[in-house]
């Protein structure tokens, strides 16, 4: 059967993931009356959640005489080395754009690793049955993106004929013509098996190579390494040479069974032929970028290369009162091996010892892949703490000091455009463009410090009342752009240990917004809310009100208390000051001071 690896990719939001359902449902890879969920790629339970794809994710199907392996890639910039990596194991990409919203940053950032790659580039508009769709604009800005990224790579032969379809991947049709809203997506399975596509046959004579480029865990198994063969012939039970990483030498190792995709699961497969994506098991120690080379003539393949983290955090065992009441792993040795598995799967991410036993940095590419992590971590039933996201500078060679810079676009309604550019400013961030969309929306670029997003984005979401999109890509390294205050006010922190009472609540609800309930525990030092002034304020709020023997009809005042913002992850590292530190545990998410008595610190900022 003839073979082909292709993509999908896109710009978060813009439909990728369902769009593979409607592929795999018209494929007839599902049986008539079988129960489908929607999104079926996104199999992780913080994917499920949070409906964005966290990891790229591999499935298989045939059509006519054709099978096609297609992989399903994040499009969130933070998940950026998803996508990188998984461009190693494809030889042609769909790109999808929404109707409406046209190409954004993702989309550029991962047309520019397609083109750097010389592979094949497809367009789906999709959407296309949005009331406010714009193909034709669209289309436009697509044409002058490739250009562009065509012209800034320095390519001189890419094919610039690119196919365009329209549709909805959510109805299930794609055509030629813009104007239709019914049909199926056969033009597109018909596209993926046509001339356009190369096959994936590489040569299967040549010694035996196949590159790492992710992996994943099976409790039968062990830890299985999935890549494409890159020359040769692979065969089950046979001995290989492993190039693993920090390597001077290869070293032999088994492989035994030999799995192959087969629809949303695999299948074992005696032997697998170059161009075929696998999946091995075998070697236990395996690390992303590793190759599996032949015995008699082992030749390693380059590793994989991929944009360098740009934020980093402190982690750290928990030291707060509360420590081991609610989660069972506190040691250090248990966060360390948690954390050198979350980098074996993720090779964006990086982490290092300090000189605090108890204390690692993790780096990363942005606060929404940090989240993740430790999500993933607080669920598994730790307790940690982590300080706020940094980024991290480089030296000019002339000593002065260089931060990294992203490109910012924003999509808000057009009473919102103010309160942005306003915000903008105080971050040092320079406008570079400002277009209308439409007649109710517009179009804002900014060049801004990367530090400058942290913690923005809850503001964001305040200031464009939930209807603003914003997307960035990194830009590169320029020099630092001077002091930035993290957030404008103080902290209120509790000044003993004990429980909430909706009495001393209410009582301090001038002092500024709450972040605690009546009847939750806290300590000396938690922070219990957000200071209507600029220093810190130090608060009871265990007070409960003393019973007197006046009994009248007025006497008993109505407690009603406000609202009070979910405690996420996210919304913690967003808020959180450079003092400060983020309390997580199975149950719970709290912010702290790093110096918990109050005598001991100072509540100016």
């Amino acid at each position: 059967m003839k073979l082909k690896n292709i993509a999908i990719v896109a710009h978060v939001d813009h439909g990728k993931t369902t769009l593979v359902d409607e592929l795999l449902k018209q494929s007839g890879l599902f049986a008539a009356h079988e129960q489908v969920s929607e999104r079926v790629m996104d199999s992780g339970e913080l994917e499920k959640e949070r409906g964005i794809t966290i990891t790229a994710k591999n499935c298989a199907f045939n059509w006519k005489d054709y099978k096609i392996n297609l992989l399903d890639t994040p499009g969130h910039a933070d998940f950026g080395g998803e996508v990188e990596r998984s461009l190693m194991m494809v030889d042609g990409v769909l790109l999808l754009v929404d109707a409406a919203e046209g190409p954004l940053p993702q989309t550029r950032f991962v047309l520019q690793k397609a083109i750097e790659r010389g592979i094949k580039i497809g367009v789906m508009i999709n959407k296309i049955d949005r009331h406010d769709q714009r193909h034709e604009e669209v289309k436009g800005e697509v044409e002058d993106l490739i250009l562009e990224l065509v012209d800034l790579v320095g390519l001189e032969d890419f094919d610039l004929d690119i196919p365009v379809f329209y549709g909805s991947g959510r109805d299930g049709y794609a055509s030629n013509d813009p104007d239709k809203r019914d049909g199926d997506l056969t033009p597109v399975l018909d596209f993926f098996v046509g001339d356009f596509y190369p096959l994936a046959q590489l040569d299967k004579t040549k010694p035996l190579q196949m590159l790492v480029t992710n992996l994943s865990y099976s409790k039968y198994l062990g830890t299985l390494m999935i890549g494409r063969i890159h020359a040769g012939t692979m065969l089950e039970n046979t001995s290989f040479m492993w190039y693993g990483r920090d390597m001077e030498k290869p070293k032999q190792v088994k492989i035994g069974k030999i799995q192959i995709f087969d629809g949303l699961g695999f299948k074992e497969v005696p032997s697998a032929e170059a161009g075929e994506i696998v999946i091995l098991s075998g070697v236990n120690d395996a690390f992303i970028g590793d190759t599996i080379a032949d015995l008699a003539n082992p030749e390693a393949l380059p590793r994989i290369e991929i944009d360098p983290p740009t934020v980093s955090v402190q982690v750290s065992v928990s030291t707060s009162p509360l420590s081991g009441q609610e989660g069972e792993y506190l040691t250090s040795r248990k966060l360390e091996e948690f954390l050198q598995d979350a980098i074996r799967k993720n090779v964006s991410l990086q982490y290092e010892a300090t000189d605090d036993p108890k204390v690692f940095v993790l780096k990363a590419r942005g606060e929404l892949q940090v989240a993740i992590v430790f999500e993933e971590i607080r669920r598994a039933g730790f307790e940690l703490m982590i300080s706020r996201p940094q980024v991290l500078y480089k030296e000019n060679e002339d000593g002065s000091k260089l931060e990294p810079y992203e490109n910012v676009v924003f999509d808000v309604p057009n009473e919102s455009t103010g309160a942005v550019t306003e915000a903008m400013g105080t971050r040092k961030g320079i406008m570079a463009a400002m277009n209308p969309i439409g007649d109710t929306r517009t179009r804002i670029e900014f060049k801004v410090p990367a530090r400058g997003l942290i913690g923005y984005r809850s503001k964001f979401l305040t200031d464009t009342r939930g209807e603003g999109l914003m997307s960035s890509y990194f830009a590169g390294y320029e020099p630092f752009a001077g002091k930035m205050l993290a957030r404008q006010n103080g902290a209120l922190i509790a000044d003993k240990p004990g429980v909430t009472t909706g009495y001393a609540l209410f009582k301090t609800l001038s002092s500024g917004q709450q972040f605690v309930l009546p009847g939750e525990k806290v300590y000396e030092g938690m922070v219990v809310g957000e200071h209507t002034r600029p220093n810190d304020l130090n608060i009871n709020v265990i007070r409960a009100k003393h019973l007197t023997s006046v009994r009248t009809a007025g006497k008993d005042e109505n407690i009603i208390l406000p609202p009070i913002p979910k405690r996420t992850l996210e919304w913690a590292l967003d808020w959180i000051d450079d003092d400060e530190w983020v309390e997580v545990t199975p149950e719970n998410v709290r912010i702290r001071k790093k110096v918990l008595k109050a005598n001991e610190r100072s509540v100016k900022r």
